[in-house]
């Protein structure tokens, strides 16, 4: 078994679905739906918000039941297992419309650029070149394996609606609230016809809530979670495109100027709220909007294909991990592709006017074309819901939507009313190229899925045999039962040590380290061995279960082999955020100690581990050989302050599991402030401590020589919180394992968990130290710090 861990929080997710619905649709549609229907664009989109709305309640409760990722065609998959044939259209359709509206928001950018950035020498380029430039770009990045902390989605949805906050501002400011008021109120038009047109077009906009279901996998609580971001941002963005609309009535650009100007007006009337850099900052906004939107739904389109893929209903490439990136690169390559495709058709290819054979379609065809391929597959996912309900009355839902099979069918009816307006040349591009593909489907037939695959060929293979833990313990490989409650100890009774593997030809040394560590605690140990495989933002975590399984076998193998005095477990973890993941199950499992390796090539993840463990962590280096004991003589500073205490109880477990102890005290040659051995010594006297003084240029340099005199590990402490001690002295701990890795010498450095009172301890030390070798004192000279 393979255990996936969510990472994101009700913020986070709610963030992803406002930051995908605030793009091109409200950049561009506002100016054209305004010069068309006048404030009466407000019941176009509150209409397609609605619309919207309906079917994200059935998109809530699927997603309170199966709290995966794939959104609507995962829906299908599981409401119609055996019809293969609508599950490949869901799952195309989808494709098609991640994809497309890609396309629009790139195509809607290209426009933005041509208008108000290009200078007058690139203005001969053609139409939709920055646009295609644009998906390539991010194709490669997506191949690469880009990735988007929480806090950096925060920051981006933050900074589209402060945008849109300046402009609507502006608009008020201009204005004033009563006239501005007035000047909407004036302007409501009786066109029905217009309001359906324009809200058919308006969908689009409000897609993003499937971002949020496509995303289930990754969100915390996601029964609790998901139905409350999709309400939460449908609701948001509803009332921000509402007051856009206000303000695009109040514009200071005649009407005629606005409906030429169509999906760029929304710059022009910037400019005449706000001047000159009122418009740079509605361009800057609405570009960087168009762009991080496309990001999010070239992921989307991508897990499509990926798991279209798994379930054979795609090519098998579709699922080829590359080796460096851990991204689907094939999916990543067509989704890239498909989105130049359509760019190049729509915009270059076959304009808005004067296009080859009369066949005029443009921005407005595409954005049609897009909508339909969206709209498809949510009119399916709404008969699915009543299916489903019929299909599994019993089942547990943590979101119900009320009134089925009521509200479902006017979902369905919504969608198909909002299809039958959608511009006539891109609803009949979309239709034909869905027929296309269907038919080259029939032809081919699909492929089986990975998971018969794979039950086809192991039936027979004899379970692999226990592993010394679960021999010892009865835990198994997947992070079963753990050994301690096996044998009747009551987890509270064990000392537990999490160790966060990376790499599994180094797990028989941080078992075998865990245990030396442990082993002179006052309670029996218990080893905790968990490997967390990183997903790549474009790779659903599905598709990673088998190398996540493949690295605990390894680990498995390698424990199984040697002789341990110590129980453990091995659990293998997938996860978008390896540092979330580890504090995660430290907290989840009441871990006494935390032990890993120190940073190589990811130090961003052990400085985020150090800062948030709810326990002691203890990094180690240059423990490369597992067949030497690791621990039978520890070498420790005189030092001082307190993280350098914390490390005490450390030593002393080391000493009660048989291992020597000496306290170095150093004097720097280089001036700093001399070593006191008083407080160790005092920490250590009932362990028979050898104390020994030597000069060194650094602290550093004379704790590494000691301990390679010696032969034995060096223990230092480390402050949790040493941004001030790191800036103005530097990092004694970081010197150290320089110093001690070209000198051979095993390190380890102990990070306890600092209160408020601790972190004041913290940064004063420092200060304290460092003003007690500048005063002068008597019987001492002087020192300027070297620590």
């Amino acid at each position: 078994m393979v255990e996936h861990t969510r990472t994101l929080d009700f913020k986070i997710a709610f963030a992803i679905g406002l930051g995908t619905m605030i793009a091109a649709g409200i950049f561009s549609l506002s100016g054209a739906a305004v010069a068309m229907i006048g404030a009466s664009a407000v019941i176009a989109f509150v209409i397609a918000a609605v619309v919207a709305g309906i079917t994200a309640a059935s998109y809530s409760e699927f997603a309170s039941i199966y709290s995966e990722n794939g959104g609507g065609y995962l829906f299908n998959s599981r409401t119609f297992e055996e019809r293969r044939l609508l599950t490949y259209g869901v799952g195309m359709s989808l494709f098609l419309g991640y994809t497309g509206t890609t396309a629009f928001y790139l195509a809607t950018m290209d426009e933005w650029f041509f208008r108000f950035i290009l200078p007058a020498s690139l203005q001969a380029l053609p139409h939709g070149t920055v646009g295609v430039v644009a998906a390539a770009l991010l194709g490669v990045l997506n191949a690469r394996g880009t990735e988007e902390s929480g806090t950096f989605q925060l920051f981006v949805t933050g900074a589209k609606v402060a945008v849109l906050f300046a402009f609507i501002a502006g608009a008020f400011a201009y204005r004033g609230p009563a006239t501005a008021s007035t000047n909407f109120a004036g302007q409501f038009q009786a066109d029905a016809v217009g309001i359906v047109t324009v809200a058919a077009l308006a969908f689009i906009t409000f897609f993003g809530f499937s971002a949020i279901a496509a995303s289930a996998g990754e969100i915390i609580e996601p029964r609790k979670t998901v139905p409350r971001a999709i309400a939460a941002s449908i609701l948001t963005v509803t009332v921000l495109y509402a007051l856009v609309i206000v303000a695009m009535t109040n514009s200071t650009v005649p009407p005629e100027v606005v409906a030429e100007e169509g999906e760029t007006a929304m710059g022009l009337v910037a400019e005449g709220f706000l001047g000159p850099a009122g418009r740079s900052l509605i361009v800057a906004g609405a570009v960087f909007s168009m762009v991080s939107a496309s990001n999010a739904s070239i992921l989307a389109a991508t897990g499509i294909g990926s798991l279209m893929g798994r379930r054979g209903q795609a090519p098998r490439a579709f699922t080829r991990i590359h080796r460096e990136y851990g991204t689907p690169i094939w999916s990543v390559t067509t989704v890239t592709a498909t989105i130049v495709a359509m760019i190049v058709f729509f915009i270059a290819l076959f304009p808005a006017e004067g296009a080859p054979f009369g066949l005029d379609l443009g921005l407005e065809a595409l954005t049609g074309f897009a909508t339909l391929n969206l709209l498809l597959p949510l009119s399916v996912v709404n008969g699915a819901l009543i299916v489903h309900r019929r299909k599994f009355p019993d089942m547990e839902r943590g979101f119900a939507v009320p009134g089925v099979p009521a509200v479902p069918a006017l979902g369905i009816l919504a969608n198909l009313a909002l299809i039958a307006n959608l511009p006539v040349s891109g609803a009949v591009t979309g239709t034909l190229l869905v027929a296309l593909l269907v038919g080259v489907y029939l032809l081919w037939g699909g492929a089986p899925e990975v998971e018969d695959l794979v039950r086809d060929v192991t039936p027979g293979q004899p379970t692999p045999a226990p592993t010394a833990g679960e021999a010892a313990g009865g835990a198994d490989a997947a992070g079963g039962p753990a050994a301690g409650e096996a044998t009747g100890s009551a987890p509270g009774e064990r000392f537990r040590v999490l160790v966060p593997v990376a790499r599994p030809d180094r797990a028989l040394e941080h078992v075998r380290l865990a245990a030396a560590v442990a082993g002179g605690r006052y309670r029996e140990p218990f080893v905790e061995v968990v490997t967390v495989t990183e997903i790549p933002d474009q790779t659903p975590h599905e598709v990673v279960t088998d190398t996540a399984r493949q690295r605990t076998d390894r680990i498995a193998e390698n424990l199984d082999g040697a002789d341990l005095d110590v129980d453990y477990t091995v659990a293998a973890h997938t996860s978008r955020d390896v540092a979330f993941d580890i504090v995660q199950t430290a907290r989840d499992g009441d871990a006494d100690l935390l032990l890993m390796g120190y940073p190589e090539e990811r130090p961003e993840i052990t400085r985020a581990v150090e800062y948030t463990a709810p326990c002691n962590v203890v990094f180690s280096t240059g423990f490369d050989d597992p067949a030497v004991p690791p621990v039978d003589r520890v070498t420790v500073g005189a030092g001082g302050g307190p993280h350098h205490e914390e490390s005490f109880d450390l030593v002393r477990a080391l000493a009660r599991g048989g291992a020597a102890v000496g306290v170095v005290s150093v004097a720097p040659e280089r001036g700093g402030t001399i070593e006191d051995a008083g407080e160790a010594v005092e920490a250590f006297a009932d362990l028979g401590v050898e104390v020994t003084e030597r000069e060194a240029e650094t602290v550093a340099d004379g704790l590494v020589d000691a301990a390679a005199e010696t032969g034995g590990v060096l223990v230092i402490g480390a402050s949790r919180d040493r941004r001030l001690s790191q800036w103005v002295f530097g990092s004694t701990p970081d010197r150290v394992v320089e110093r001690a890795t070209d000198a051979g010498v095993p390190v380890l450095i102990h990070a306890a968990p600092s209160g408020f009172s601790g972190r004041i301890e913290d940064h004063l030390f420092p200060v304290y130290r460092y003003l007690r070798g500048r005063l002068p004192r008597s019987g001492s000279t002087a020192r300027s710090p070297e620590q």
